[in-house]
């Protein structure tokens, strides 16, 4: 004769239930787990690849000879700056810069600055400025393939040039703009010289020698 089953009661279904959704969200976990493991070398790699190709567009790679991404120093708005060396002289540091004003919010920028204050290049990372108006800072969206607008720093010093004169041509200055959009080369050149003289004015804290492992 056999003993019929007992009804599963409420408490002990929840158990069950509370047992097999643990051993799933563990099992489930430890598989994200590993596979953000497997790829993190890969994700990083990319990651440090992307970053170079941005720091290739403003410094060239024959100008220094020092691993630039391991040769860093974190400046005071908490952005890191990477410090370019040949034969173990400083020759640029690549610092980011924002440009707040700009007309449709801020514009991130790169740029690559020697000791003495020279822009070696500048790029505009970020920004949402109006297509087809504001836009033309950025080279690959710039109509003029052969002389993009923002290269016109290339070269230059904005310590050695004057206030009046480090501004677009409307307002007196030397840079070009396209009519109508002046807002945003306003900005732009406005950060681009902001950053420079803070490079010069603190020169010798930024291209100090990287510390070594075991150093304080």
């Amino acid at each position: 004769m056999t003993t019929p089953h007992k009804p599963i009661t409420a408490p002990k279904m929840a158990i069950r239930t509370a047992v097999i959704l643990l051993v799933f969200v563990t099992l489930f976990t430890g598989l994200l787990s590993a596979a953000y493991l497997w790829t993190r070398p890969a994700l990083a790699a990319a990651a440090r690849e992307e970053q170079m190709r941005l720091i290739d567009e403003v410094l060239p790679r024959s100008r220094y000879d020092n691993a630039l991404l391991e040769d860093s120093v974190v400046l005071d708005n908490g952005l890191t700056a990477y410090r370019a060396r040949k034969d173990g002289k400083a020759v640029a540091l690549v610092i980011e810069a924002v440009a707040p004003d700009g007309y449709a919010g801020r514009i991130r920028l790169l740029l690559a600055v020697a000791p003495d204050g020279t822009l070696f290049g500048v790029r505009v990372t970020e920004h949402k400025e109006t297509p087809g108006l504001g836009d033309y800072i950025e080279p690959k969206k710039d109509k003029n393939k052969t002389h993009p607008w923002i290269t016109q720093f290339d070269g230059t010093n904005p310590a050695e040039i004057d206030a009046q004169e480090w501004r677009v041509k409307k307002d007196g200055g030397r840079f070009d703009s396209m009519v109508g959009a002046t807002v945003t080369p306003r900005a732009v050149i406005k950060a681009v010289r902001k950053a420079v003289l803070e490079v010069v004015a603190h020169r010798d804290a930024l291209f100090a020698a990287a510390r070594k492992e075991g150093q304080p």
